[in-house]
């Protein structure tokens, strides 16, 4: 039938797109909707990096080289801390993202997308209702224009952002939690850029702020700010965003240069995890788990998430031709698909979900700043784990935190080591597992 598929992806973004190609590189047929119907069509609420873990995934579905014809950056980053510039050592073989606006990222992610075999892109296609037999998703119903349209596959993916419409028809559990910062930024051509192009990010505490270079001589200036000070904001947001900016130690010189556009934010972006998956439906990137902006992870885990979905559910997928039910195979998929998402971005997210309280730094956060600003080996370990690149237990394994007593000569307090070691009272947790939500879906 011309409306069956092997996977339906809804969302033509970064998740969806990457799934899209993954499952299409193995075989699958894919019909991937986007309800906008301009293929130019970009998201505008951005980090703009792509942190270095998606890395493999790009080279994977060719978009790495299509970035590099593009002129995305090759991204690294330096941090100011109280302590001083966090610089870790960066060379032309450094394990790297890429630094893109939205506008070039989005239609360049749809482009490869549609011209990979075994992808059916189609625009304008919005859903408003699951397709159920019993109690597993079997399709999609929703309108292209003035018309009608229904799809059939063995599983739905939801690829369609923080608001996703598959996890509220598939009543996916979620588990929200505020964000107590608010974000401007703007566009500037022309700005003097740092060495090997470096991102800045600001530890102002509680603030923070980003200097991104991307592509074409575009750089992104970005204010993070605690919602103490909303009231400044809303009160004249051309100059408390100007004087924030300006006030940034060794921050951007905006004599030197034009900004391209007006300022840009949000003054609330909750933090929410979702259940990843349930019979015949899984979620990846934004519509899975939105993370706080400031950590940068948007984009990439959104491709790792989709990575994850294809490498558990393709051979279960690609398998559905043959004689016999395949549900139960592609539940079973899923479900470790689940196990690895909370796997994969839990410790993670609960760090990143406690830190968008505003609060001031804990001690192990001053203990490891401290020591990153002060000693390069530390810079890099420091680099690679806000590149998403080792785990929260590598981060702080002994012999790490015995180099940073060293350099910072002293050690981490008797209360703290309790905690590392998982004994004593531990701090409110901050993201959902698999088990807590179990049951929780329908």
């Amino acid at each position: 039938m011309s409306n069956a598929y092997d996977v339906i992806v809804n969302g033509a973004s970064a998740a969806g797109c990457t799934a899209a190609i993954l499952y299409a590189q193995r075989g699958a047929r894919v019909a991937l909707l986007e309800r906008r119907a301009d293929p130019s069509a970009h998201k505008v609420l951005c980090t703009h990096y792509i942190q270095a873990s998606a890395h493999p995934v790009m080279v994977e579905t060719g978009l790495a080289a299509e970035l590099e014809r593009a002129g995305a950056i090759a991204n690294t980053a330096h941090y100011w801390t109280r302590w001083g510039w966090i610089q870790p050592p960066h060379d032309e073989t450094s394990t790297h993202g890429y630094s893109v606006r939205r506008q070039t990222l989005d239609p360049l992610l749809r482009r490869l997308a549609a011209t990979t075999k075994g992808v059916d892109l189609k625009l304008g296609h919005t859903v408003n209702g699951l397709l159920r037999e019993a109690d597993r998703v079997v399709g999609v119903e929703g309108t292209a224009g003035r018309e009608r349209f229904a799809l059939h596959a063995p599983l739905v993916v939801g690829a369609d952002g923080k608001d996703s419409t598959v996890a509220q028809l598939a009543g996916a559990a979620a588990e929200t939690t505020d964000n107590n910062r608010f974000s401007y930024f703007a566009y500037f051509r022309g700005l003097p850029r740092h060495q090997d192009n470096a991102a800045r990010v600001y530890y102002l505490e509680p603030d923070n702020a980003y200097v991104m270079p991307n592509e074409d001589g575009v750089t992104v200036v970005a204010a993070v700010v605690s919602k103490d000070r909303l009231e400044e904001f809303k009160d004249d947001l051309e100059g408390a965003y100007t004087k924030f900016v300006r006030s940034l130690p060794d921050g951007p010189d905006f004599d030197r240069a034009e900004r391209i556009s007006k300022i840009i934010g949000t003054l609330n972006y909750p933090l929410t995890s979702r259940v990843p998956a349930g019979p015949g439906w899984a979620l990846i990137g934004d519509a899975a788990l939105t993370s706080d902006p400031l950590s940068a992870v948007g984009c990439a885990w959104a491709m790792q998430s989709a990575h994850w979905l294809v490498t558990e559910t393709s051979d279960a997928l690609t398998a559905a031709d043959q004689p016999g039910d395949s549900s139960a195979a592609v539940d079973e998929a899923t479900g470790r698909y689940r196990a690895r998402h909370a796997q994969e971005t839990g410790p993670h997210h609960h760090l990143i979900a406690d830190f968008a309280t505003a609060r001031p730094f804990n001690e192990i956060e001053e203990f490891s700043f401290s020591a990153a600003a002060r000693d390069p080996e530390m810079a890099a370990h420091f680099h690679t784990f806000g590149s998403r690149l080792m785990t929260v237990e590598e981060f702080l394994a002994p012999d790490v935190v015995a180099h940073m007593e060293k350099v910072n000569g002293h050690g981490l307090s008797e209360e703290t080591l309790r905690l590392l070691a998982g004994e004593g009272e531990q701090p409110p947790r901050h993201t959902a597992t698999q088990d807590e939500f179990a049951g929780a879906t329908r």
